[in-house]
């Protein structure tokens, strides 16, 4: 017999030792609450269907108490009243009642879904809201005082203004009664006078009197005396009503539309090192998969060639199919879209266009055709606007001519966009379109990707890899990064675009499970990438994570504070908006280099002057002649990589033969020992001097065995940091070579086989040993540049690997050259925003332009008049 203190058997978490109250019908699992919490918010499993553990064993609270009869329990639900019943509540006999155990199991279906995404997305944005809430409160109250300030003060203005004014006019105006009287007064004694002088003429004149003495006499004695005066009145202000000034001043506070708070996706999402196969599925009833559109996360439209259209989920078996919609391959292939009430539209086989009910019950002509000189062959329905997107040819004579046309949520056409803006068409043939999250429409056409804004002008024309392989595109979608995503045929690819048409990777490649990739949607609630192929296969790739909010939530503090908050600091325009990468880099500048026999490190000091050292105990300045101008005789010929840097004072910093760390002085003149060596188990390998803190970096070589260290000293040769380890204890470098330090305040270490990153406390962010294919990593210079990108030069592969400032692989920025050779050092100039690219092969330097200003900002195309004098253009080989 049990007794009380026999022990309870709780169930625990399977994933920490916690108590279970959650379990996870989809893994199946046991969950604790904070478990709970990281498994819904997880992109992972973001889609996983979580109850809690008495929803699990069927429990229902049947025995709840009646609020109205504490004596009785909840034993109906009252369906109109929407409220639970006992036997007692009388006044709802009358009303359709059902069993509460029924209506429970209902009312638990209906809000399954508004019960997820509050799981799923508020409360992951909660904890990134609601510190910008309070802050914005903090500076609302700050920016209300001062309008308020203002406002009392021009209204204190405006009264003294108005007080004036009602003076003025008392004074003035009112005054004009009393001058109206004065004047009629002396109108009437004018009057009198000139009769009176009259009268006295005649006298003198008719009666000719020859007395005139008592002529003059009678004058004197009988005119009055009259001295008219001319009174004047005019209404002045010597201050003037300004109503503008009054206005702008009470505009001041910009009242903007109530919405729901939201926070960037830039600030939540970020690429992961590569594509994960998430799932793949084998369907049946289709022979290919030339289009994908997403419904839900678990279920897809898929259409093919052969006039097949179902719908499928993650089984692939069809759960409904469409008779009538039209053969892709004679059409476009994009010939189906879904709308935010999860209604297909469609394009059927008398080229309408149709809408399928989310019941698949009833179908209606959404847009008829009435012109059978255009045929439609793509839709897109756009989340921003409601609008759909709609890609036609001309078919009436042999010409390749397409355009793109607007429709609103009535079927009314709006918008045509079909030639640029010098008259020539934009379009051939649009097979797949889409729109992007800035409204560009985005259009998968003949043999390239063109890309218009929102209002219809053309923005850019995408041709293909900058390597010249050319594009065949097929399927095309865009992110929540906006990135937009494209099929390529000729590669058998998936290649990745900003939003401004610059490539950044191959995302996927053909394989044995898929094929090549044919077509391509994109699930914004979970973030992930359906990708059907040439055959009935179709794989679910994530490649898009929230930031490590989950386990450090500073860390999505810390991208958001890079947002400026209104009232708290003046507002600047980062790089990201002034700047912008080219497509392919234009070499401006080659030179060879006398006194050095390869090019192992470069400093740029000037825009025309660097320093290079060699492996031959070589350090020289020169300019873009490639003649010396200064050469340091006691530089450390034992080492192969950033043993010089400049810093902000034009003086070179170096590692000496008896590997102490000197600096020389600007005018050459003077070298002095700043950091001098004093454990002789330790080396220094490299140098780098930081702009943003004044510190300077090393990297240190444990003479015994492949140990590594970066130090840090501050401008009085102070040391004041040691990065060596990670967070489990292991050490992070073995050779550093070349260190260097990104705007983010990130420290970067080209170590032996791997990129080193750190933040700027020491906590390692993350290593990347080469590009995701596997082609592994002999990493030589290092750099980065203004839009925080990390370059280094690759001796396996001989190119320069362009990564994002998180690890990302871009792009290949150059690859080996007949006339430099592989490169292998690496210096940015932060002024010119020009690379300096030095050859390990040879005495070779070149300077490339790979970044240029936004087009809005100047004529990028238009070289400085000093830029000429010192550049002579000429085209980068690439292979």
């Amino acid at each position: 017999m049990e007794t009380a203190s026999t022990p309870c058997k709780v169930h625990q978490c399977s994933k920490c030792p916690g108590d279970t109250e959650y379990y996870c019908v989809s893994c199946p699992c046991d969950l604790c609450p904070q478990c709970k919490e990281n498994h819904v918010k997880d992109l992972q499993t973001i889609d996983h269907d979580v109850v809690s553990h008495r929803d699990k064993i069927n429990y229902i609270p049947t025995q709840e108490i009646c609020v109205r009869h504490s004596s009785h329990v909840y034993i109906k639900y009252c369906e109109p009243c929407q409220v639970p019943v006992c036997y007692h509540c009388t006044q709802h006999r009358n009303h359709r009642q059902l069993v509460i155990t029924t209506s429970y199991d209902t009312k638990r279906q209906q809000h399954r879904g508004t019960i997820h995404t509050i799981r799923s997305e508020a409360l992951f944005y909660r904890p990134v809201l609601l510190p910008r809430i309070k802050t914005d409160f903090k500076t609302c109250r700050t920016e209300f005082s001062l309008y308020q300030s203002e406002m009392l003060t021009k209204a204190q203005t405006l009264k003294h203004l108005i007080d004036y004014i009602q003076k003025d006019f008392m004074c003035n105006v009112f005054c004009d009664f009393d001058f109206k009287h004065r004047c009629l007064k002396q109108k009437k004694e004018m009057i009198i006078h000139i009769v009176s002088l009259q009268r006295y003429v005649h006298i003198y004149e008719q009666r000719r009197v020859i007395r005139p003495l008592q002529f003059l006499s009678s004058i004197k004695t009988a005119l009055p005396q009259i001295h008219p005066t001319l009174h004047t009145s005019q209404l002045s202000m010597t201050e003037s009503l300004n109503k503008e000034d009054v206005m702008e001043s009470l505009s001041a506070i910009q009242i903007t539309e109530r919405g729901n708070r939201r926070v960037g996706n830039q600030c939540l999402l970020k690429l992961t090192s590569g594509a994960e196969l998430h799932q793949s599925l084998t369907l049946t009833g289709v022979d290919c998969c030339l289009h994908i559109s997403c419904v839900t996360s678990d279920r897809v439209w898929v259409s093919d060639g052969r006039n097949n259209l179902m719908l499928t989920d993650t089984t692939g078996v069809p759960l409904h199919r469409v008779e009538d919609s039209c053969r892709g391959l004679n059409v476009g292939n994009g010939l189906h879209t879904v709308n935010s009430e999860s209604e297909l539209i469609y394009i059927d086989r008398n080229d309408n266009i149709n809408k399928l009910s989310k019941d698949m019950k009833t179908t209606t002509t959404f847009i008829e055709r009435t012109d059978s000189t255009w045929r439609p062959l793509c839709v897109f329905w756009s989340p921003s606007t409601g609008d759909l997107l709609v890609g036609m040819r001309y078919i009436q004579k042999y010409t390749d001519t397409g355009k793109v046309t607007r429709y609103n949520q009535n079927g009314q056409q709006t918008q045509t966009i079909q030639n640029n803006n010098t008259g020539w068409g934009l379009y051939r043939k649009p097979i797949y379109i889409t729109e992007n999250n800035n409204g560009d429409v985005v259009v998968s056409d003949y043999s390239a990707v063109v890309v218009t804004e929102r209002g219809g002008r053309h923005r850019f024309s995408y041709r293909g890899h900058p390597s010249g392989s050319g594009l065949q595109p097929w399927g095309i979608c865009t992110d929540a990064l906006s990135h937009i995503l494209v099929c390529d045929g000729r590669t058998k690819t998936v290649e990745m675009l900003d939003k401004d048409g610059q490539f950044l990777s191959h995302l996927l490649t053909a394989s044995q499970r898929m094929g090549g990739p044919y077509s391509l949607s994109y699930d914004v609630n979970t973030h992930r990438l359906w990708v059907g192929s040439w055959n009935n296969k179709v794989c679910v790739y994530r490649y898009i994570t929230r930031q490590d909010a989950l386990t450090d939530q500073s860390r999505v503090m810390e991208s958001l504070s890079g947002i400026p908050t209104p009232g708290t600091e003046k507002p600047q325009q980062g790089n990201q908006c002034l700047l912008k990468l080219m497509s392919p880099p234009e070499l401006l500048h080659s030179l060879t280099v006398t006194g050095v026999d390869c090019c192992l490190h470069i400093s740029c000091v000037t825009s025309d002057r660097v320093w290079v050292s060699d492996d031959e105990d070589n350090l020289i300045l020169t300019d873009t002649t490639g003649v010396p101008l200064h050469r340091v005789k006691d530089s450390c010929s034992d080492l192969y990589g950033g043993l010089h840097t400049v810093n902000s004072e034009s003086e070179l910093i170096y590692i000496e033969r008896n590997e102490n760390i000197n600096k020389l002085s600007k005018d050459m003149k003077t070298t002095t020992t700043f950091i001098e060596r004093t454990d002789f188990t330790w080396g220094p390998r490299c140098v780098y001097w930081s702009p943003s803190t004044g510190d300077l970096l090393v990297g240190m070589g444990y003479i015994y065995t492949d140990t590594g260290k970066v130090t840090r000293y501050n401008q009085s040769g102070q040391l004041t940091q040691t990065i060596q380890r990670d967070n489990t204890g292991r050490g992070l470098y073995s050779v550093p070579n070349y260190i260097t330090e990104n705007n983010n305040g990130d420290v970067m270490v080209s170590d032996y086989r791997a990129v080193v990153v750190t933040e700027r406390g020491g906590r390692h962010r993350f290593s990347y040993t080469g590009h995701q294919l596997g082609s592994g990593l002999w990493p030589g210079g290092i750099c980065t540049d203004a839009l925080s990108h990390i370059l280094v030069c690759d001796g396996r592969t001989k190119t320069v690997q362009m990564l994002d400032k998180d690890g990302q692989f871009l792009s290949h920025l150059l690859t080996a050259s007949q006339q430099m050779g592989g490169p292998y050092s690496l210096s940015y100039d932060v002024n010119t925003h020009r690379l300096w690219v030095g050859s390990g092969d040879n005495n070779t330097v070149c300077v490339y332009r790979y970044i240029t200003r936004q087009h809005g900002l100047t004529d990028v195309r238009t070289p400085r008049p000093n830029e000429e004098a010192m550049f002579s253009s000429s085209a980068v080989e690439w292979r």
